[in-house]
């Protein structure tokens, strides 16, 4: 399997954007590619699970404040229950998915060299966590090339823009477009953020 882990594999993704594509080739050398490499394990799922469904700003000041009263392992939040999330700020649900998650953690490590598709099933039966989530470990906790989160809405915004479509595609719809940027999806969709910025003036996920 293909891993993004540094600036050469972003080239190399983005060389194959622009040869496969001339929509791409026009709008690649414009837009910068971050890398967005995360450390794997706990510490990616309890980012993306205060990430859900909150602006950016807000999901930051509370992994701020969870930082702070030494909150990000999954024996401190045993430790401390749900009152000590509910503290720093956690909402309800997710301090329901966060403690089921801590009561049964999979094995990190073992995912690390799982196919993408064991790694989605392992992720998605934890509590909280969606397919969305799983795509997004797979590209910046794991690396993974090919990763493509076509249900996220930034990503479908940008593609409407990029490609002047009349209306947002639908997930299904983004994939068979990315089809073509295979092994290299988690390139484009790096690509693809990066224009949802330049277009909207804001981030569509995470740094």
């Amino acid at each position: 399997m293909r891993r993004i882990e540094g600036e050469p594999d972003l080239a190399e993704g983005a060389a194959h954007l622009a040869a496969i594509c001339p929509v791409w080739a026009g709008a690649l050398p414009g837009l910068d590619l971050p890398l967005r490499r995360r450390q794997d394990g706990f510490a990616a799922i309890l980012d993306a699970i205060i990430g859900q469904q909150i602006s950016i700003a807000a999901a930051g000041a509370i992994m701020a404040r969870l930082q702070q009263a030494g909150l990000t392992e999954p024996a401190a939040i045993r430790a401390a229950g749900e009152d000590g999330l509910r503290g720093c700020g956690v909402s309800g649900p997710k301090i329901r998915y966060l403690m089921g998650i801590v009561a049964r953690e999979p094995d990190w490590r073992a995912l690390r060299n799982a196919s993408d598709d064991e790694v989605i099933a392992t992720l998605t039966a934890l509590p909280g966590i969606g397919r969305w989530t799983a795509e997004i470990y797979l590209a910046f906790a794991l690396g993974r090339s090919d990763a493509f989160p076509s249900g996220d809405l930034a990503l479908q915004e940008s593609a409407r823009l990029l490609y002047g479509l009349d209306q947002r595609p639908s997930p299904k719809l983004l994939e068979q477009m990315a089809e073509p940027w295979r092994p290299w999806r988690a390139v484009a969709a790096r690509a693809l953020w990066s224009y949802y910025r330049v277009a909207k003036g804001r981030d569509g996920v995470r740094s």
